[in-house]
């Protein structure tokens, strides 16, 4: 949990330092500018992300990996969860917004089956979750392979707060990884309470 809160922490505090990146994601030198902060570097900002995407696609995919199929239809029914997600919808909801905002850092239209950010209503089973989930991954994956690229176009996203005039590559990105993580969060609460310990709480 300390590791999550960690790079929670840190997701944030690259969105908020780096939100000024170009649209077009084109790299910058390390230098020093008039003021004398360095100037962003883009390639070094999609390194640091790809290790970002790798550790919260690890465990976001075992958490829902570890929840039995049986157990994705569950939701909380004791204190104030009315209305809440099921775990199954938890997880096509996080891998839909990957997608909606995956494809506006790509400049694409968003996915047609996202829906309003729950996922394909054909996607059921735990398997078809899976498949989906890891998509959704591959997809952000490549929405951050392309910060760096010249010409790029990026488009803004209706779910997303960023106003059209600060839509960026690298911003979409981080708000989808922090998006996710707020959702791996709820899956974790899920878990525990279904006597499964997540593996990144493993010794």
């Amino acid at each position: 949990m300390k590791r999550m809160n960690l790079l929670f922490t840190v997701l944030l505090l690259l969105a908020w330092g780096h939100g000024a990146l170009a649209q077009t994601g084109a790299a910058a030198p390390q230098q020093s500018n008039d003021n004398g902060a360095a100037a962003l570097d883009a390639q070094r900002e999609k390194r640091a992300l790809q290790i970002f995407l790798k550790s919260v696609q690890t465990e976001i995919v075992a958490a829902a990996e570890d929840m039995p199929a049986y157990k994705y239809s569950f939701v909380p029914t004791e204190g104030e969860f009315k209305g809440v997600r099921t775990f199954a919808q938890q997880v096509k909801h996080l891998s839909a917004t990957n997608h909606i905002l995956a494809a506006a850092a790509l400049g694409e239209d968003p996915p047609a089956d996202a829906g309003d950010e729950n996922g394909p209503e054909t996607v059921r089973t735990k398997a078809e979750i899976l498949d989906y989930l890891n998509s959704s991954f591959a997809h952000l994956g490549k929405a951050i392979d392309a910060i760096g690229e010249p010409n790029a176009t990026v488009k803004s996203s209706p779910i997303s707060p960023l106003p059209a005039t600060a839509t960026t590559r690298l911003a979409l990105t981080v708000e989808s990884l922090i998006h996710a993580f707020n959702h791996y969060g709820q899956m974790v609460e899920y878990l525990r309470m279904n006597g499964v310990v997540p593996r990144a709480s493993r010794s």
